[in-house]
C-alpha cells in the first residue's frame, strides 16, 4: 500500500479500510454500486485512480460488481495462494489498494471476470454534454 495506513483509518469506514487495505472481502449481494447501470466510471475508493468503464460491467450472478476489462494500466495483477487455491488478486495500480480477484471464466470475448469489492470503488456518472448545454441554454432564457 503506498498511502499510509493512518490517514487511511481516518479518511475510510471500518468495513472499507479491512478490505482495501487488509486484503478482506465484503459480504456477497450487499455492495451499493452491484446493481449499477448508469454510464461512468468506476474509480478506486482510496486515491480516485480511474480503474473500469460501465460498458465492461456485467451482472455476473457472484453478489459482487463484475467487469471484463480493467483501463489499461489502472488494475496490478497479482497472484493469491492465500487461501490454499491460485487465485488472482486485483489491486489498485496507483496505490496498491486490494479491490478483489479476477478470474478466467468471464462471459465475453475477454474470458475474464473482474470480481471487485464495492467498498473499494466509487462511481462518477458520465454526462451528457449537449444535454449540460441545453438545460443552460433553456435556464439562460
Amino acid at each position: 500500500m503506498n498511502i499510509d495506513k493512518e490517514e487511511l483509518k481516518k479518511k475510510l469506514t471500518e468495513e472499507e479500510y479491512n478490505v482495501a487495505v487488509l486484503g478482506g472481502t465484503e459480504r456477497p449481494f450487499t455492495g451499493e454500486l452491484l446493481d449499477e447501470k448508469r454510464e461512468g466510471t468506476f474509480s478506486c475508493k482510496v486515491c480516485g485512480n480511474s480503474l473500469f468503464a460501465s460498458g465492461t460491467k456485467f451482472d455476473s450472478g457472484s453478489g459482487w460488481p463484475s467487469f471484463d476489462e480493467a483501463l489499461p494500466g489502472a488494475v496490478e495483477l497479482v497472484p493469491d495462494d492465500a487461501l490454499g487455491m491460485r487465485r488472482t488478486e486485483a489491486k489498485c495500480a496507483n496505490c496498491g489498494a486490494h479491490l478483489g480477484h479476477v478470474f478466467p471464466d468471464g462471459p465475453t470475448a475477454t474470458g475474464e471476470r473482474y470480481c471487485m469489492n464495492s467498498v473499494c470503488l466509487t462511481f462518477k456518472e458520465e454526462v451528457d454534454r449537449e444535454e449540460d448545454k441545453e438545460i443552460q441554454e433553456n435556464t439562460l432564457d
